[in-house]
């Protein structure tokens, strides 16, 4: 096994692209160009990610989704753009964190970082939307699943993953985990959704309120997220690394400093350390770039540390109260 972290990349992502657009191949390139400057970068592994096939892309997304895809030059919704490239660069995505995921659980890689565009995490079964062409997580999670392994996908974009969380709203192989704001787009994530049949107690949404920062994060995280992330028993965790969570994104509203991303992965590592971060939102590229960093080199066991403060609101006893409630008919809280 590799002793570096691997870092998922091709110059292919960049060509996914629409003028004025905030998902834009800027993020990849400010992002790329701060990690060649960080102490550990040396200690990381570039590998090329590989087109999944589309038979794979069906067993999570319906025919009718993949030819809309397939054969969409503009946009499939307000939000979601595509041009001559993207379906082909989509299917680079996807078939990215596929390899990096099961790299990982092979043991060919000790972590990775999914440097990956477009996004996937509100993409459904049948649809792609904010963002998102495929559910490059969910594709992945299910090649792992498919293996007899269980996989914890933890999202901590600012938006709720809803993709992600309905495609495995009724399984208990993969357990789906959110802390997003509410309200905001696109509307779900409540406490009470809490899966289907088999799935029922293996979707824990964190719906939060405005300016909840880091030490009110770290509280849900040590008393609801990670008891039951622990219990569960995961053989690999995914990341949905959107950073649109941080303070200064002009999309979000959360108030997540940089240095939690970090703290985020240190405390995940501690489940498990088969850990592959996949890039999902994040918009303001001086804050992008360095949170994608700090989980980088917590990876790394090279942890580095960025002056960043914010006002937060540290109240989040009612909403533990909430999830404590409704999840110990499931979990020991």
């Amino acid at each position: 096994m590799s002793e570096m972290t691997a870092i998922v990349y091709s110059p292919k992502f960049l060509l996914h692209s629409s003028h004025g657009h905030p998902e834009r191949p800027e993020r990849l390139v400010a992002i790329m160009e701060f990690l060649e400057k960080m102490p550990f970068f040396n200690n990381l592994h570039i590998i090329q990610p590989s087109l999944l096939g589309e038979e794979n892309i069906e067993e999570i997304h319906s025919h009718e989704m993949i030819e809309r895809v397939k054969n969409t030059v503009g946009w499939l919704d307000p939000d979601t753009y595509t041009n001559k490239e993207s379906y082909e660069i989509a299917k680079l995505a996807a078939g990215g964190v596929v390899m990096a995921c099961m790299d990982v659980v092979n043991e060919k890689e000790k972590n990775a970082f999914a440097l990956i565009r477009p996004p996937g995490h509100h993409a459904t079964s049948s649809r792609s939307m904010g963002f998102c062409l495929f559910n490059n997580v969910a594709l992945a999670a299910h090649a792992v699943a498919k293996k007899g392994k269980k996989v914890l996908i933890f999202d901590h974009d600012v938006h709720h993953g809803n993709g992600t969380c309905d495609i495995f709203y009724e399984r208990s192989d993969v357990m789906y985990q959110s802390i997003h704001l509410y309200p905001h787009y696109p509307g779900t994530g409540m406490i009470d959704e809490t899966g289907k049949g088999d799935g029922e107690g293996f979707t824990i949404n964190a719906p939060l309120t405005r300016l909840i920062g880091d030490s009110g994060m770290e509280k849900i995280l040590d008393e609801i997220f990670l008891p039951i992330a622990e219990q569960f028993s995961p053989d690999l965790i995914i990341i949905s690394a959107g950073f649109d969570s941080h303070h200064a994104d002009p999309l979000g509203g959360l108030s997540l400093t940089i240095n939690f991303y970090g703290k985020i992965i240190e405390k995940f590592q501690k489940i498990q350390n088969k850990i592959v971060c996949a890039l999902e939102g994040g918009y303001v590229l001086d804050t992008l770039q360095k949170g994608v960093a700090s989980e980088v080199g917590m990876l790394n066991n090279t942890p580095i540390k960025f002056d960043d403060y914010s006002d937060e609101r540290k109240d989040v006893d009612e909403i533990i109260k909430r999830l404590r409630k409704t999840f110990q008919n499931y979990w020991e809280l």
